[in-house]
């Protein structure tokens, strides 16, 4: 009986090392990265209205912003130096000429 217990658990522990080998592990973002990714964020997409999220921003839109900090994130806390340029581009609500005016 020892043995046949002995054998079932080898096999478990087998089975839970080979599972755990298996799993592609992904890295934690940590509470000072994410913070930083957001202080940049705000920097690089300013709020239309300050204290007023539902304003929206001056540059971009939700899209971009989000984008961007997805790619702080993956850069662990470096940021595209160049998101202004992109968040004026075509598409966006200040060039888009249907919206002027309104």
């Amino acid at each position: 009986m020892f043995s046949k217990v002995k054998s079932v658990s080898m096999s478990v522990a087998l089975i839970c090392i080979a599972v755990g080998l298996t799993v592609n592990s992904a890295a934690a973002v940590t509470a000072d990265l994410a913070r930083k990714c957001s202080a940049l964020m705000a920097k690089a997409y300013p709020p239309r209205e300050p204290s007023n999220p539902a304003a929206g921003s001056a540059k971009g839109d939700g899209l971009t912003a989000q984008t961007y900090y997805q790619k702080c994130l993956a850069n662990n806390g470096k940021a595209d130096d160049n998101a202004g340029a992109q968040a004026n581009g075509p598409g966006t609500q200040e060039n888009n000429p249907s919206t002027k005016g309104k």
